[in-house]
């Protein structure tokens, strides 16, 4: 199982958002390689990148500082975040990035994902935020009226290496994530499903653990870390086990 440090890009700086509103910042660090350095010592495998900037505009704004992080770790980067045409994607993936993660232009546009999918074969992440089982779009300023199974397994047929999901009323509100919903869109598909939103303590960790066998591969964890209420490398000891 796989936990996954975020860091979240905001004008240059490391920060969280709580529930995703660009006007509820909290600014941790004006150094984001350094941070990604921190977690990949207390044995990050992998960090989560999102350039909150190109998710409201609609295109990368970060990238210089996406860059920076790309070089200073020696684990895979995962960045997301105004992905939406296949010269972006082939940019990040250019300057080393790993796995690019799409939002809301996969769920708008069904055939962009699928030509992603072929293009860059075991690249692409879907990451697909949800309040009460529909999908929202545009950085949540939208609902839709998808639900997010169905789109999951659309996801899957377009062939994505993974899905990241997010339960829009857990993220960053450190009470835990939605552990039915997760369970229940795992078992939906047959593609790994992360956690993303909510994880903030061990005991998450060891729920998070209980549904390893549903198909939930991991999760991506934000404002816990950097609140200091979990330890990352006491999660990571549980997560292997």
């Amino acid at each position: 199982m796989l936990l996954i440090p975020a860091i979240d890009l905001k004008g240059g700086q490391c920060v969280r958002l709580r529930q995703g509103r660009m006007d509820d910042v909290t600014v941790f660090s004006d150094d984001p390689a350094a941070v990604a350095r921190q977690w990949q010592d207390q044995g990050a495998e992998r960090i989560h990148v999102v350039d909150l900037d190109g998710a409201f505009k609609g295109a990368p704004v970060n990238l210089a500082v996406v860059e920076k992080i790309v070089r200073a770790v020696d684990v895979p980067v995962q960045i997301g975040g105004g992905i939406r045409e296949a010269e972006t994607v082939q940019h990040y993936l250019d300057v080393g990035i790993e796995y690019v993660i799409l939002g809301t232009k996969a769920v708008n546009v069904p055939h962009f994902l699928q030509d992603m999918c072929l293009e860059f074969p075991r690249r692409v992440i879907v990451s697909l935020d949800a309040k009460d089982g529909r999908v929202a779009l545009n950085g949540w300023a939208k609902l839709s009226s998808q639900h997010v199974t169905e789109v999951a397994r659309h996801c899957e047929r377009a062939g994505v290496e993974a899905i990241v999901y997010t339960d829009i009323a857990k993220d960053g509100m450190m009470q835990g994530f939605n552990v039915e919903s997760t369970r229940a869109l795992a078992q939906a598909v047959k593609t790994p499903v992360f956690a993303s939103g909510g994880v903030s303590s061990l005991a998450d960790i060891h729920q998070l653990k209980a549904l390893e066998a549903d198909g939930v591969a991991g999760a991506i964890i934000g404002r816990a870390l950097y609140q200091g209420s979990l330890d990352f490398a006491e999660a990571v000891k549980i997560a292997k086990a």
